[in-house]
């Protein structure tokens, strides 16, 4: 059964940090780009970040310089590291998928996902 599991969200004082961590149990994990969506309350889910197979990295504008993803293929891991976190960062946090096979390079698509993780809570808060 294909799982993504997102952990490591929790409640942060603004300006500070926390690294989110997502374990697929996917096969051909490397050669998939693996991303990173938030939605926060009221409001639609966005993409934040990608990472293809050939750990090329990109971010939406808001979080770069901010975040950092990064990937471990012999563990089947995807990390978000997050730094300088303000308020409106606050939201649930969700890992992506996308298929193997596919070479494009749309990466804020959601429907070029087929998988997702339950998502992990993160709030900044004073």
């Amino acid at each position: 059964q294909v799982k993504l599991v997102e952990s490591g969200g929790g409640l942060v004082q603004p300006g500070g940090s926390l690294r989110l961590s997502c374990v697929a149990s996917l096969r051909s994990f490397s050669a998939r780009t693996m991303s990173w969506f938030r939605q926060a309350p009221g409001k639609e889910r966005e993409w934040i970040s990608s990472i293809n197979y050939n750990s090329r990295t990109y971010y939406r504008d808001s979080v770069k310089g901010r975040f950092t993803i990064s990937r471990h293929n012999a563990e089947n891991t995807t990390f978000l590291q997050m730094n300088n976190l303000y308020f409106a960062d606050t939201a649930t946090y969700y890992c992506a998928a996308q298929r193997a096979d596919y070479l494009g390079s749309d990466y804020g698509a959601e429907r070029l996902y087929p998988y997702w993780g339950q998502g992990t809570q993160v709030t900044v808060s004073a």
